[in-house]
């Protein structure tokens, strides 16, 4: 799709039939950052139904096990976008890609407007989660393109940066409309149908990098992890599951724990929980972003354990002011032991596979997200919100301390600091 042309006539004259009809473009620039503000407000939107999941329960009554399985069916559908059409955008172009995705956001977004039931939210849930994964995948992609000078390091960091702080920001930006705002389970999400209303102009104004367009093939990518690599894939996988568990923990059930801890039941609480830890994660990835990976994934899995195990503390001295400090330290190590272990495992998989070991991994990522949010639903409802906290970090901070020393065993001799290729590999994470 392409926006009218409204250019001046041109004047009279034997070249002027000659000359080609041109459109406005967004120089390349400007395209670059609209490509990290779709990423960020991508998962910004993912981000925006956590602090208001309590206000649904009450109003629908349904079960901890059914709040989070809401919050899981969305990396359902991100996985299953990445896993199918990850690759459009290669195929059809990054524009018509970037376009259609935001339309659907826009209808799911529209369908949280209108959700009068739990199924509505099942519904937009999966819906928005479709579209965020292609909108990721193809905006990820054309950051590269449009990099000034196709830097893969500064366009990775900007995809992580970008992406973990608009998911803390979405949390929020949203409890506090929910808590002081009217409107509050509507208005969060018609400020978003503007946001990206103007995203998708800015869309069709982008200059489209892909010069040789294919038939448009929906393709799995069937996940496989070449032998040789296993352990190094196991590692990563261990220090996924620590780090992506616990933020579908806090992105689901966070803010009520939030509240309990505070002692309050503003909404604000939430928010700041989990943008304590998402924010934290974000700075961790741009103050480690050039140590070595097996080095990052031992210190960030110990800061890792370090940190859950003082959130745990904090459950039983019952203080607020310790929960959210905390936070603060278990999002430090998850944002580092994260990316030490990502470039752990993108330092070493051969080209020849490379798609289809990402496939695997990202099928980690998004189990990781989801299903001990599905297993904390289920236990909460039996033993109540905190000791399911309890037993959840405890679990959590012995795998990463499991993770740190297995990290630091199969280190190499003699380690190089984190490149510019593996740097570029950064998952989409999403709430």
């Amino acid at each position: 799709m392409t926006a009218p042309d409204r250019s001046p006539a041109p004047p009279a004259g034997p070249s002027a039939s000659d000359a080609p009809s041109r459109r406005f473009e967004l120089p390349p620039t400007a395209a670059y950052w609209l490509m990290a503000a779709i990423i960020g407000l991508s998962l910004f939107a993912s981000a925006t139904p956590s602090p208001l999941y309590a206000t649904y329960r009450e109003e629908w009554g349904f079960s901890p096990f059914v709040l989070t399985a809401i919050f899981a069916v969305y990396s359902v559908g991100v996985l299953a976008a990445l896993l199918v059409a990850g690759r459009i955008s290669d195929d059809v172009g990054r524009r018509p890609v970037l376009v259609g995705s935001l339309a659907v956001l826009i209808v799911s977004t529209a369908m949280f407007v209108a959700a009068s039931s739990v199924l509505w939210l099942f519904a937009a849930r999966a819906l928005q989660g479709v579209a965020t994964g292609v909108a990721l995948g193809s905006a990820g992609a054309a950051l590269l393109d449009l990099h000034p000078r196709r830097d893969s390091h500064g366009a990775g960091l900007a995809n992580g940066f970008f992406s973990t702080a608009g998911m803390g920001l979405g949390a929020l930006v949203a409890a506090v409309l929910v808590q002081y705002a009217p409107l509050p389970m509507r208005l969060p999400y018609l400020l978003l149908l503007v946001v990206f209303g103007a995203l998708l102009v800015g869309a069709l104004l982008m200059p489209e990098p892909v010069t040789e367009r294919r038939r448009l093939s929906l393709r799995l990518e069937a996940p496989h992890v070449p032998a040789a690599i296993r352990g190094a894939f196991l590692l990563s996988s261990l220090g996924v599951l620590a780090s992506w568990s616990i933020g579908g923990l806090f992105m689901s059930l966070g803010p009520q724990l939030a509240a309990i801890e505070l002692g309050t039941s503003n909404h604000l609480a939430g928010g700041v929980a989990i943008l304590a830890l998402t924010g934290a994660g974000s700075v961790a990835q741009l103050v480690f972003q050039r140590a070595a990976p097996h080095r990052l994934t031992t210190v960030g899995a110990v800061v890792l354990a370090v940190g859950l195990a003082s959130v745990v503390g904090s459950l039983s001295l019952d203080s607020g002011a310790l929960f959210l400090a905390a936070s603060t330290l278990t999002g430090v190590g998850w944002g580092a032991a994260f990316l030490g272990a990502l470039r752990s495992l993108t330092a070493v998989i051969p080209a020849a596979t490379r798609a289809r070991t990402m496939s695997a991994f990202y099928l980690v990522a998004y189990s990781s997200l989801s299903l001990p949010a599905l297993a904390a639903g289920l236990t909460v409802s039996a033993w109540g919100l905190l000791p399911t906290f309890r037993v959840f970090g405890a679990v959590v901070a012995v795998l990463a301390l499991v993770v740190a020393v297995a990290a630091h065993r199969t280190r190499p001799a003699r380690e190089p600091a984190g490149d510019r290729a593996s740097a570029a590999a950064v998952v989409p994470i999403v709430d």
